[in-house]
């Protein structure tokens, strides 16, 4: 491990557009139905998919009358060119032509990961995944969160160099279920970072806190490292909040950082730095 870097997989190029589905092209309103991701230079051998909503609320409430089947019938048939058109750049081209305006594709933007696989999930998540109400809520303001620490991450140009929904079980024990969102290795540290939205639901903090020490003994056993985790949550938290005090108290008495997704550019920065981006 040169420098005390992480030991990085090899990190594949990408890049991932959207499907936006837009009823009225003269008000230019849409909503993102789905996120294609192709394996760029792989001369048809690499990665390729597609991923719909599940959630067809945000088109209902767009337009009463969406044909949701034929959206639905949409995905199959992106999913089965993916598989038989081996030119990605005609792939792209057919897609472009084959669709009216009510189907619009988003610009391409590139990305690299060492696990495409998982990196549609997270796309697909961050731009698909409707907002919940009620005991579901914490799934909206989860993304949001997430949303911003990417996107900080991308334009420090960190984002391709760090690893991403690492499962904690390498480092706990087999089955468990918790993901951190992203991480990195500068020196003889791993730094993580994990979106927590604490106004709606403090039992994440709780989660994290309980799994926390775990984790921190597992990598420092594993990577012979320290672990560094930063919880990152909504800006515009009520401190008077006992409930969310409580969750900021359970964090810090784990050792847990906290810090506000209005500060991850700063963070970002800081990861540039650290891993020479």
């Amino acid at each position: 491990m040169a420098n005390g870097q992480w030991p990085m997989a090899d990190l594949r190029q990408l890049e991932f557009f959207l499907l936006r589905y837009v009823p009225d092209a003269v008000k230019d309103e849409f909503v993102n139905i789905g996120v294609v991701m192709v394996e760029a230079g792989a001369n048809g051998n690499g990665f390729a998919e597609v991923r719909f909503t599940r959630d067809w609320r945000r088109v209902r409430c767009l337009d009463s009358q969406a044909d949701v089947e034929m959206l639905e019938a949409l995905e199959r048939e992106i999913r089965g060119q993916l598989a038989t058109t081996h030119d990605r750049e005609v792939l792209l081209r057919r897609l472009e032509d084959s669709f009216s305006n009510v189907i619009q594709l988003s610009p391409a933007k590139g990305c690299l990961a060492e696990d495409p696989a998982a990196e549609i999930e997270v796309m697909a998540s961050i731009y698909l995944e409707a907002g919940k109400v009620g005991g579901k809520r914490e799934v909206s303001g989860r993304q949001r969160i997430l949303g911003k620490m990417r996107e900080a991450f991308e334009q420090a140009g960190v984002w391709g160099l760090m690893r991403h929904q690492i499962a904690v079980a390498e480092y706990t024990h087999k089955g468990d279920p918790l993901k951190i969102d992203c991480s990195y290795r500068p020196n003889g540290e791993i730094k993580m970072f994990q979106a927590v939205s604490l106004e709606a639901d403090v039992d994440a903090a709780k989660v994290l806190a309980f799994s926390y020490p775990r984790i921190a003994e597992g990598i420092a056993k594993k990577e012979k490292a320290s672990a560094v985790l930063t919880a990152v949550v909504e800006d515009d938290l009520n401190r008077m909040d006992e409930a969310v005090l409580f969750a900021l108290a359970t964090l810090g008495q784990s050792g847990i950082r906290v810090a506000a997704a209005g500060e991850m550019g700063g963070i970002a920065e800081v990861a540039r730095r650290e891993l020479r981006a």
